[in-house]
C-alpha cells in the first residue's frame, strides 16, 4: 500500500456490521475499502461446513428472531435459505441434586437459522464489493486525525488516509489493538474499555452426531444445567433433522484440561448412551480470539454499556463511526444490531456531501 493511499471511507473489521456498512456506502459512490485482521470474513458468525451440500454448523451467531427484519430482508436479498429452529419436545434440567425431565420446551422461543450457516450472509456481502475492497489479514494498528482532516489509518502494510472510518469491531478490542493516541475524549475511552464483547467470554460447542436421536425420546435437544460444563444446551440440527447437532454454551474460564471428555459425559447424562460417541466434537473458546476478545474480557460485565450514547454519534471530528453490535442502540449482541449499528454510521457517512450521485441508503442489498 503507498504511503499515498486514500479513501472516502476505511471500514475496520469484515463481520457483519462492517461488510454491511461498506455495502450501503459503496452503493451510494463512495470510495470504502475493509481492512480485516483476520484470513477471513464473518468476525463472530462462523461456520464450519458439513458433507451435506449446502448445510453448516455455526460455531459463532445462530440465531434471529421474529422482527429483526434487517437480517431477514438481507437473508432474502442474498438468496439464502433458512429455517425455523426446532422447538418440540421436553427439556432436562441439570441440578446437583439430580436431573429431570421438564415438560415442553421451556428454553427456547421461535427462531430462524441459516441452513448453509450464519457465515454465508456475510460472504454473500464480501462477494458483492467491487475487486480490491476487502483486504485480509491486514490489522490496524492506529488511527491518527490529520491537520488538513480525515484520519490517518496505520497499518503493517502502510498508512492510508480515510475521510470517515467505520469501527466495526469491539470497543473494548479497538481501544486494546489500535493507538489512537489522546485523541479520544477520556469519557469515552473509559466507556469503550469497560463494554463487554458480545460471546467474548463464551465458549461454543457443538456436537455433531448421526441422527438427532434425541427427537425420538421426545427431547427438544434444550437442557440447563447449574453443574455444567455446559450451561445450556440447544438442538443445531439442520432443516429435517439433517445434519443432526447439539450445540451448548460454556464460560471461556471453565476450560481446562478434559473440557471434551467433560462435555461429552454431560451430554450421556442428559441425552444418553447415543450421546457418547459424537461424529465431531468442535469447541470454539471466542476468549482466545485475539480479533475478538481483548484481554480484558472475563472482567467486562456491565452490559447496561450496550447501545450507549456516545456511541450513537461519530466522535473525532465527527470522521469516526462506531459500528459494532455493542454500539447499537437496539438489538445489541445480535446480528440485527450489527446491522442497525452499520446502518446508522452508513447514515452519517452519507450525510456528508460527496461528488457523486446520492442514492438511498439501503444495507440489506448487496450491490451487483
Amino acid at each position: 500500500m503507498s504511503p499515498q493511499e486514500s479513501h472516502d471511507v476505511v471500514v475496520i473489521g469484515a463481520g457483519a456490521s462492517g461488510l454491511a456498512a461498506a455495502t450501503a456506502l459503496h452503493t451510494t459512490g463512495r470510495d470504502v475499502v475493509v481492512l480485516e485482521a483476520r484470513d477471513r470474513v464473518g468476525g463472530r458468525l462462523l461456520s464450519t461446513p458439513v458433507e451435506e451440500p449446502g448445510r453448516a454448523l455455526d460455531l459463532g451467531a445462530t440465531w434471529f428472531w421474529d422482527g429483526e427484519q434487517r437480517v431477514r430482508s438481507l437473508a432474502a436479498r442474498s438468496g439464502i435459505t433458512t429455517f425455523e429452529q426446532h422447538l418440540a419436545g421436553d427439556t432436562m434440567l441439570q441440578e446437583t441434586t439430580g436431573i429431570r425431565r421438564l415438560t415442553g420446551n421451556v428454553i427456547d422461543v421461535p427462531s430462524c437459522r441459516f441452513a448453509a450457516g450464519a457465515q454465508s450472509v456475510v460472504a454473500a456481502l464480501a462477494a458483492a464489493l467491487p475487486a480490491g475492497a476487502l483486504r485480509l489479514n491486514a490489522p490496524v494498528t492506529g488511527i491518527h486525525p490529520t491537520g488538513k482532516g480525515g484520519l490517518d489509518v496505520l497499518t503493517p502494510a502502510g498508512p492510508l488516509h480515510a475521510g470517515h472510518v467505520v469501527l466495526a469491531v469491539p470497543p473494548a478490542l479497538a481501544l486494546e489493538r489500535i493507538d489512537f493516541g489522546d485523541a479520544l475524549p477520556a469519557d469515552l475511552v473509559r466507556l469503550a474499555r469497560a463494554t463487554p464483547v458480545w460471546m467474548g467470554a463464551a465458549v461454543k460447542v457443538v456436537a455433531r452426531y448421526a441422527r438427532a436421536f434425541w427427537r425420538k425420546d421426545g427431547l427438544a435437544g434444550a437442557a440447563f444445567s447449574r453443574i455444567g460444563p455446559l450451561q445450556e444446551i440447544h438442538d443445531m440440527s439442520g432443516p429435517g433433522g439433517e445434519p443432526a447437532a447439539l450445540f451448548g454454551f460454556a464460560h471461556a474460564r471453565t476450560v481446562r484440561p478434559g473440557f471434551e471428555q467433560a462435555v461429552t459425559a454431560q451430554l450421556v447424562q442428559l441425552f444418553g448412551p447415543a450421546a457418547k460417541t459424537p461424529a465431531a466434537l468442535h469447541v470454539q473458546d471466542w476468549s482466545t480470539e485475539r480479533w475478538t476478545a481483548p484481554s480484558t474480557v472475563q472482567r467486562l460485565a456491565d452490559y447496561s454499556l450496550f447501545g450507549h450514547p456516545l456511541y450513537q454519534q461519530p466522535t473525532l471530528n465527527g470522521r469516526l463511526h462506531w459500528a459494532s453490535t455493542e454500539t447499537a442502540a437496539e438489538y445489541a449482541g445480535h446480528v440485527e444490531g450489527a446491522l442497525a449499528a452499520a446502518e446508522r454510521a452508513a447514515r452519517a457517512i452519507h450525510a456528508e456531501p460527496v461528488d457523486v450521485k446520492n442514492t438511498a441508503v439501503d444495507i440489506t442489498a448487496p450491490s451487483r
